[in-house]
Parts: structure tokens; C-alpha cells; sequence
């Protein structure tokens, strides 16, 4: 119903906000992550929203960005996961961190969601692992940098060779999920390359 509300933030509260708009004070759950990235109480703020109306509610859920959103949407079509626990994923992990979750088979990670379980946390994986690409998982590992852009920042630069160590794998003919276990073992050094995470990432593939 609503593409996004941009408006006044008034209220930030333990697991919603009120941003006002038109005069009209909207009440929006947000996962814990999102709220700690609010701006201050008066600020402008635009939030993407999802809406669920049923026969005895009617509730916004909103992100700060158009792809956490989307991944939210994923979230709650895996069966045990309402928009109540796919905030509790989103507020212990980011939207890339839950994509290589999913594409490294790592349910560990995912039930460290409050309320979310072992078993419920298996079924986000195996239940996202087809609605996730490659291209996505990728991109949350560093994405492109644009040109002339340095990776100046190790984590940056850790992700960009992992990234690359990824795509070599899949070249080899080893399958986008296996291939990002691999890699997420190897622990990357201060002299690492892509090359020497390759190799590493190679040992774990038998």
C-alpha cells in the first residue's frame, strides 16, 4: 500500500518509530539494527515500508533501504518466520550478512535471532538458497568498486579477494553455496591474496 513514508521522525521506542507526514503520525516496527541508525528525534527521515493488514491489525514494518526491504519480504515467506522474526533476523544481522548466511549453509548465525531456532533457522536457508543469487551474496561482500576508487579499508579489501576467490571457484565448476563455505573457513591474513584464499578454500572442497 505504501512505497515509503518520508516524514519528521517523533518518536524512536524499543521496536518502532512514529515519523509524521501530511500531519498524520505513522507507527512503524523496526528491527533493532534500523533504529540505531535513525538520525536524531526531529530529523527528516524516509523509510521504506511494508504493509500487513489483517482482520484484527494493520501494521507498517519499515527499513532504510530499499534492500533490506526485499530481503524482509524473502524472510517471511519461509514458513515459521512472521514479520515478527524476520526483524529478529534482521536485527542481529544485516541483509548481506543473512545472504552469505544462507548461500554458506551457516544456520548457526541465523539462530542467534531471538525466537528463531535451529531447525527454523535450517528452513531460512533452505528455503532462501533459490531466491538468492550468487550476483547478490557477491555484492554484499564488497561490491564493485568504482573506478579509480582504492580499497583502502582491510575489510573492503578482505572482501573484494574473498569475493574473487568465490567467482574462481564457480568457474571451476563447484556450485555457488558450496563454494562460499568454503571461502567463509578460510581465515584471510594481512599477506593473503585472492590466489592464497583460493587455494585454502580449495582443501575444504574435498
Amino acid at each position: 500500500m505504501y512505497a515509503y513514508i518520508k516524514g519528521i521522525l517523533e518518536e524512536i521506542t524499543e521496536d518502532a518509530v512514529v515519523v509524521e507526514a501530511g500531519g498524520i503520525g505513522y507507527n512503524i516496527k523496526v528491527s533493532a539494527s534500523t533504529a540505531d541508525l535513525l538520525p536524531g528525534i526531529g530529523s527528516e527521515v524516509k523509510v521504506y515500508t511494508y504493509t500487513l493488514v489483517r482482520e484484527d491489525a494493520f501494521s507498517l514494518y519499515g527499513f532504510l533501504t530499499r534492500d533490506d526491504l526485499d530481503i524482509f519480504k524473502k524472510l517471511i515467506t519461509v514458513s515459521g518466520i512472521g514479520p515478527k522474526g524476520g526483524l529478529a533476523i534482521l536485527s542481529v544481522m544485516s541483509a548481506d550478512a543473512l545472504r552469505f548466511a544462507v548461500m554458506a549453509g551457516d544456520a548457526k548465525a541465523i539462530a542467534k535471532a531471538p525466537g528463531v531456532g535451529a531447525k527454523t533457522a535450517e528452513r531460512v536457508i533452505l528455503d532462501l538458497r533459490d531466491k538468492i543469487s550468487l550476483e547478490d551474496t557477491l555484492h554484499g561482500m564488497g561490491g564493485d568498486l568504482g573506478s579509480g576508487q582504492a580499497a583502502d579499508a582491510s575489510g573492503t579489501a578482505d572482501n573484494l579477494m574473498k569475493r574473487e576467490a568465490i567467482e574462481a571457484l564457480v568457474a571451476l565448476g563447484y556450485s555457488a553455496s558450496d563454494a562460499t563455505a568454503a571461502v567463509k573457513k578460510v581465515e584471510a591474513g594481512a599477506e593473503a591474496t585472492s590466489e592464497t584464499i583460493l587455494k585454502q578454500a580449495l582443501k575444504y572442497m574435498f
